[in-house]
């Protein structure tokens, strides 16, 4: 099965065809970095850090991209409350960024462009579309894009320009020719952060930069473009304008977009009020369950935050930690049975297949817990050898490097293991010198830590509670 991909502009699931054969070139939009990142953001990071990981472990050579935006209003108004230079405020946000992503095991992108340090490739962009019909210059200096100069706008929304027009989010601005246009260069206010420019001291708009960066970095035309649905329009609608208004070429071949997490029917954002900075979920939970909770959800749909829902990912990931314990302490105990060729290569397949088919992390974290049952069976009875668990659990280290819901120090190292053989080791001496109260503290406070030791047929065994 060829990888497939629901391509927002078109609406419908294609084969995905590199521009390149064998290369791909995906930009995904980043934040506007005058807080910290909350969970909604944590979402669509998650989300396409499993795209890019799969493209690479299906043998493609990415180069990807995500922006920052630290020149906007908000971060000015941020800045200005805090009694500090805009740069100086955006530049502690994107070092918290980068605390965050890594604390989600969260793969760096290979380049982070900044607006404030594109501002030669933007203001080339700006003029070339000044210079090609389809933007021009207001009393103020500011720059704006004229929108009926194409012909068909509203692509990726699927609905029409009189219909945005008459849906009233649109700001009166007495610059503007008509209300529908939007600015690329803004002219700059008294005491604000401004570049020189042919139209004199500005800042870009929004659109207009990740456009630039895109052509700067990637090329005029790239495979994947991504980032939250609440982003189709106005902001990718405004890059396909301002990109083919210069090159004559689409932006890109397919449009991915991640669904909103909501709070009470609404979407997460900081403008209502409604976020959780990742910092604070991730003092209560695991990044494990964190990943686990965004990627156990199909990423084009909508998925309720709570507590609730973070505690029954937690129980349910906790079955497949505890089968990888299992077959952690199978693989070392000599035992013969079972390679498990047929149900690994069975569980490999059924995994590749979901993701092949629009990255459906669901469908392969199904394919995992079918294997978990078959394995847990196959270890209650006795009939897995230790070359077999050993097997799975190569399979489950594999994977995990684009899902990474299986906790790191079970893949990195045996240190715990050979602390717990040593316990309980130590336990089975107290116990055979009938020194049960001591042999049970040990048993007590492993509990507490959320370690429960199993009498079994091979001896005591450990696992995580």
């Amino acid at each position: 099965m060829s990888l497939k991909i629901h391509n927002t502009l078109t609406g419908k699931k294609e084969d995905f065809v590199p521009i390149d054969q064998g290369k791909v070139k995906i930009y995904v939009c980043g934040v506007t970095v005058y807080d910290d990142i909350h969970m909604g953001h944590a979402r669509s990071m998650i989300v396409f850090d499993m795209v890019v990981k799969y493209l690479r472990y299906s043998g493609y050579e990415v180069t990807h991209i995500t922006n920052f935006t630290d020149v906007d209003d908000k971060i000015i108004n941020r800045a200005n409350e805090a009694g500090i230079p805009p740069l100086e405020l955006s530049a502690r946000y994107i070092r918290e960024y980068f605390r965050d992503a890594e604390a989600l095991g969260i793969g760096r992108a290979d380049i982070y462009p900044k607006a404030s340090e594109s501002m030669d490739d933007i203001i080339a962009m700006v003029r070339e579309i000044i210079d090609n019909g389809f933007a021009y210059e207001a009393e103020d200096g500011s720059v704006y894009f004229s929108v009926r100069k194409v012909k068909d706008y509203g692509r990726l929304t699927h609905r029409s320009l009189d219909d945005m027009e008459s849906s009233g989010r649109i700001a009166e601005d007495p610059m503007k020719k008509d209300q529908m246009d939007f600015a690329i260069w803004k002219s700059a206010k008294p005491g604000e952060i401004s570049w020189d420019s042919p139209w004199g001291k500005g800042r870009p708009g929004w659109h207009i930069e990740c456009s630039a960066m895109i052509r700067s970095h990637l090329g005029d035309k790239i495979d994947i473009h991504g980032g939250g649905n609440d982003l189709i329009f106005p902001h990718h609608e405004n890059e396909i304008l301002q990109t083919e208004a210069c090159t004559g070429e689409p932006l890109a071949n397919y449009w991915m977009h991640n669904g909103m997490l909501q709070v009470k029917g609404e979407k997460m954002s900081k403008s209502l009020g409604n976020f959780f900075r990742v910092k604070e979920v991730a003092s209560k939970y695991d990044p494990q369950t964190i990943r686990f909770y965004f990627l156990n959800t199909h990423y084009m749909s909508p998925l309720i935050y709570s507590e609730d829902a973070l505690e029954e990912a937690s129980a349910s990931l906790k079955r497949l930690v505890n089968n990888y314990r299992d077959l952690q302490s199978r693989s070392r105990a000599g035992a013969a049975g079972s390679d498990m060729v047929a149900e690994t290569e069975e569980a490999r397949a059924s995994f590749r297949e979901s993701l092949d088919d629009d990255f459906n992390s669901r469908g392969a974290i199904e394919a995992l817990f079918v294997l978990a049952k078959k394995t847990n069976k196959a270890l209650a009875d006795g009939s897995i050898s230790s070359e077999g668990a050993e097997r799975v659990l190569s399979f489950l280290r594999e994977i995990d490097g684009m899902l990474g819901i299986y906790p790191s120090e079970g893949l990195s190292d045996d240190t715990l293991d050979k602390v717990m053989d040593i316990l309980i080791a130590i336990r089975g001496e107290l116990r055979k010198s009938k020194q049960y109260k001591m042999a049970d503290e040990i048993r007590d406070r492993l509990a507490d830590a959320d370690i429960v030791l199993e009498d079994t047929a091979d001896g005591v065994k450990w696992k995580r509670a």
